[in-house]
């Protein structure tokens, strides 16, 4: 969690394995992300929605899942039943056979998400998932990510504080590439005051939390 600028996107690319990490230390699932050794095997346990991704227009949302699957090296007669649990999982059944470039913004989200956990991912890494949806498609979101925790790790990024308050569990704030607070979503309530800018407590200590930074 933290504002536009913060460093939220180049700290998921660096997890997904997109950019290698300007110095320090980066571990993933016991793996060190900076041995190449290491980055075949690690990307097989890895899901990423991208804040924005690229599709092939005219694929069909089974197509698209598809060839992502094949893109992460799924054994050739797994693909088909991966495909489909992973569309059943996001709400997209009946929308299996439409094209991409019909959909909806908050459905493109959602097979954004089934290439992401196609291959059954232990780590799941979604940047900005709910930007740009209307409130309705945003709530509907927050269910599915509650769902997509009690088999991976999902982490998110955003800067919309009650996406957090309400579909996760713990918490980590950053602004200027800095550790700013840890903890878990009550604990982020906590550190805000009647005084603090909000509209609710969890955006309150939010605000507190930022302004002490």
């Amino acid at each position: 969690l933290g504002p536009n600028g913060a460093g939220k996107t180049t700290l998921m690319r660096a997890l997904a394995t997109v950019v290698k990490p300007a110095g320090g230390t980066l571990t993933l699932l016991g793996h060190p992300v900076h041995n190449r050794a290491d980055l075949h095997t690690l990307r097989r346990s890895l899901g990423y929605l991208p804040q924005h991704f690229g599709f092939y227009p005219r694929f069909t949302v089974r197509e698209f899942v598809e060839y992502l699957a094949w893109l992460k090296h799924l054994p050739k007669a797994t693909i088909p039943d991966a495909v489909q649990h992973a569309i059943d999982r996001v709400g997209l059944t009946a929308k299996a056979d439409t094209r991409m470039k019909t959909l909806s913004g908050g459905m493109l989200r959602r097979a954004g998400i089934a290439q992401a956990i196609v291959n059954n991912p232990a780590v799941l890494l979604l940047d900005e998932p709910t930007v740009g949806l209307d409130p309705e498609q945003r709530l509907d979101f927050r269910e599915l990510l509650r769902d997509l925790g009690t088999d991976s790790c999902v982490l998110v990024s955003t800067h919309l504080v009650e996406d957090v308050a309400v579909a996760c569990t713990d918490v980590i704030l950053i602004n200027d590439g800095q550790l700013v607070h840890q903890g878990t979503t009550d604990d982020l309530i906590t550190h805000g005051g009647p005084d603090d800018p909000g509209d609710s407590p969890a955006e309150r200590g939010y605000s507190a939390l930022l302004r002490r930074h």
